[in-house]
């Protein structure tokens, strides 16, 4: 059976970058940026992104086409007679139901908000009102339950009606329509009264900020966020490598990528500052930021009613755009291994992440009590996606394509530049082969070591 294709290169640019831009880029990339000296700091980012990000993202999409398959299959495919790269697939498949696992019930709580807000429930609230309200979202078990049910059931019915009808289709629409609403909220935002100490903030470096901290610790927040805000390392830009033609070489289309996800962070933030500082109000971290202190600006913002409700739908369709591209390679999972249908594989898949997704409520409510390493059930799933799977997983891209016991750099440039546009540059392939897995490496042992600080 011949594998279906993308029917445009901009429908696999924008459902690659929805697959990228999620939650973290706007909420957990403000406060970083505020935490760490505003401008200074994006500067520090952006290197990092491209020196990091970007080679990594141009393999996972290499192996994706060279192969024609998911995660699941793509090293078999691949690899050299008797080695065992395969193996990853297990963690890399693993990584994909973890990160469902918190994320449908996040996207919940920005889908309740949406409503919420445009119902007018926070008008009149000041800050422990609106703490309240998502307090009683974040421990109200059927609440939690509905919302996440709803994201799962919409998630996959887009998926359902294949890849050029559905996920293409929708992907397409709800990007043009996330881009659309964070510009207009951002010029909103730049023009409310006062907003210019936040601006300032935001796009002048200050580099004495910087000296305020250890410049390693800086140097390894920029290094994290630039590492994880492209979900490199398990598979869900690889499965979108395995639909585009040969017509295009990757490194370019990488770039687009890495240019539109850092569009939106850079956009959040325009959205964020400027509004915090026209009310006097802290840019505090996580998701205080977004579920507390948001809604009080808009509550303070005139036509904040409208805006808080855009804001919020703005919110979902970033969080539900990943959730679509990551059930897409859950979904050819199935496909792959077993030759599943589509609607089986649907089916089965929307059933076992429905009931996958329970514990990390439970951990919210009934089992609150419940830690793992002093986290929550969710923080901790998040934990093993964020610290462990994702680098570990970009570490394993890396040395396939780099290691002569892997797929090997001869195949991986063949792949990466066949079709027209940018090259990528094989003068790198020293860093590639003996610097950039130290950095990675580095970056998962980091992870470990602020775990047990904090303990």
């Amino acid at each position: 059976m011949e594998r279906e294709k993308f029917s445009s290169r901009l429908g696999f640019i924008l459902i690659s970058a929805g697959c990228a831009i999620g939650l973290g880029n706007v909420w957990r990339f403000p406060y970083i940026t505020g935490k760490y000296g505003g401008a200074a700091f994006v500067l520090i980012y952006l290197f990092f992104l491209i020196i990091l990000g970007l080679p990594i993202m141009v393999m996972e999409f290499s192996v994706g086409r060279a192969s024609q398959k998911s995660i699941a299959t793509s090293f078999n495919v691949l690899e050299k007679k008797g080695t065992k790269w395969h193996i990853y697939r297990y963690f890399g498949m693993a990584g994909n139901y973890l990160l469902m696992m918190f994320y449908t019930t996040i996207g919940g709580w920005m889908l309740a908000y949406f409503f919420k807000m445009a119902a007018g429930e926070f008008e009149g609230l000041d800050t422990e009102g609106v703490s309240a309200v998502f307090a009683d979202i974040s421990t109200d078990l059927p609440t939690m339950i509905f919302w996440m049910a709803v994201i799962v059931i919409l998630g996959f019915l887009v998926c359902s009606l294949g890849l050029q009808s559905g996920v293409e289709k929708v992907s397409k629409f709800m990007m043009v329509i996330l881009l659309l609403l964070m510009v207009a909220l951002a010029v909103n935002s730049c023009l409310l009264p006062g907003a210019s100490e936040g601006l300032k903030f935001y796009l002048l470096p200050d580099f004495e900020k910087l000296t305020a901290y250890n410049l390693s610790e800086v140097v390894f927040a920029a290094m994290g966020q630039s590492f994880f805000t492209l979900s490199l390392g398990i598979g869900a830009l690889a499965i979108f490598g395995s639909y585009i033609g040969k017509e295009r070489r990757l490194t370019g289309e990488a770039v687009n990528i890495v240019i539109l996800d850092t569009c939106v962070a850079l956009i959040s933030g325009l959205i964020i500052f400027p509004a915090c500082f026209a009310f006097d109000i802290n840019p505090g971290e996580g998701p205080g930021l977004v579920f507390v202190t948001l809604p009080n600006v808009f509550n303070e913002m005139p036509l904040g009613r409208l805006w808080g409700a855009l804001f919020f739908l703005f919110m979902t369709f970033a969080a539900v755009t990943t959730i679509i591209a990551v059930f897409q390679n859950i979904i050819s999972f199935a496909q792959d291994l077993w030759g599943w249908k589509l609607k089986k594989a649907v089916l089965v898949n929307a059933i076992a992440i429905f009931f996958l997704s329970l514990p990390a409520i439970f951990g919210n409510t009934i089992w609150s009590s419940f830690t793992i390493l002093g986290k929550s059930i969710m923080d901790f799933e998040d934990f093993l996606v964020s610290n462990n799977i994702l680098p570990l997983g970009s570490l394993v891209y890396l040395l396939f394509c780099v290691t002569r016991y892997g797929w090997g750099w001869d195949n991986f440039i063949k792949e990466a530049n066949t079709g027209e546009g940018l090259k990528f540059p094989k003068k790198i392939r020293v860093y590639l082969t003996f610097v950039l897995p130290i950095v990675v490496l580095y970056i998962f042992l980091q992870g470990y070591w602020t775990l047990f600080q904090s303990l």
